[in-house]
């Protein structure tokens, strides 16, 4: 399995423990992650609010670099894979779209490079059998809240990732390893990662209700797939503290820091130490894999 990873940005700076765990556990598994060379912004937030050319053409500069390859495109960050999926609906729906990208970046584009989540290679290319066989540690029961955000299943007839009100793919890894996928409400809620510089205010509230009912529905620790979304609900933890005048210690890790553990990689592969609220209690939960783990 061989694929061209775009990293984003924030691979190399606010979410290198997403990437540095996502890369650890491609290696171990044998997926094959090619960095693209040359590759540049996507865009993320900033670009398609202030000029709609601009915000599909920047993820297709990078999707040219998948096609000469020759490979799927892979990411890692959720906001990556929602301008790059974007990109793509509107290149390939428009005639007029897809003239103006051209122009902008130089030469013809027609939308046609596949772009994948990770998440979606371990679950359809790789498979959630053979993954449940290479772990060496179980979650043993840990009550995951598996958040998956706005960008990974919305808009639904764009991203095409899971059910864009219940989705579950998250949810499947977790029970996986071993732990509790937990039911909750707020799975897909907003938890304002747009706004963090903007308007900070509204971040803090939204990403404090997700955070505080993911305790009330007794969870033990958030998964997440998106950096924005990590930040906001694990470096804003103080903030909304300060905010509810609660305390709250909620762990909040990638979904592939989670797998990391229990495929058995050190801790210092997984970037753990990058995290503000400690994981103590998810690695004390931490038991060698049954054999009848389901």
């Amino acid at each position: 399995m061989r694929y061209a990873y775009y990293p984003g940005c924030s691979a190399h700076s606010t979410a290198r423990d997403m990437h540095e765990s996502a890369d650890a556990v491609a290696r171990l598994l044998g997926i094959d992650l090619v960095e693209m060379k040359g590759w540049s912004c996507c865009g993320a937030t900033s670009a398609h609010q202030t000029d709609r050319v601009m915000a599909a053409s920047l993820p297709a500069a990078n999707l040219l670099l998948a096609k000469e390859m020759g490979l799927d495109t892979v990411v890692t960050c959720a906001a990556c894979y929602s301008r790059m999926k974007t990109a793509n609906h509107e290149i390939t729906s428009s005639a007029d779209m897809r003239a103006a990208v051209a122009d902008a970046v130089g030469q013809p584009y027609d939308g046609s490079v596949k772009v994948r989540h990770f998440v979606e290679i371990l679950l359809e290319d790789f498979g959630i059998d053979k993954l449940r066989k290479r772990f060496k540690k179980s979650l043993n029961g840990l009550k995951v809240a598996s958040y998956y955000g706005c960008l990974l299943v919305r808009p639904g007839n764009v991203t095409h990732f899971d059910d864009p009100e219940n989705p579950t793919s998250l949810d499947r890894l977790v029970t996986a390893m071993g732990g509790e996928s937990i039911d909750w409400p707020h799975k897909v809620e907003c938890c304002g990662g747009g706004l963090n510089l903007t308007r900070t205010d509204v971040a803090v509230k939204l990403s404090s209700s997700i955070v505080e009912m993911a305790a009330a529905s007794g969870a033990d620790c958030i998964a997440v797939a998106c950096p924005m979304c990590q930040a906001s609900l694990d470096l804003r933890q103080k903030d909304i503290d300060a905010a509810t005048g609660k305390k709250h210690h909620m762990p909040v890790l990638y979904i592939t820091q989670l797998l990391g553990l229990c495929l058995g990689i050190p801790e210092k592969e997984l970037g753990l130490s990058r995290l503000m609220v400690s994981p103590a209690g998810v690695l004390k939960a931490l038991q060698p894999a049954s054999s009848h783990q389901v």
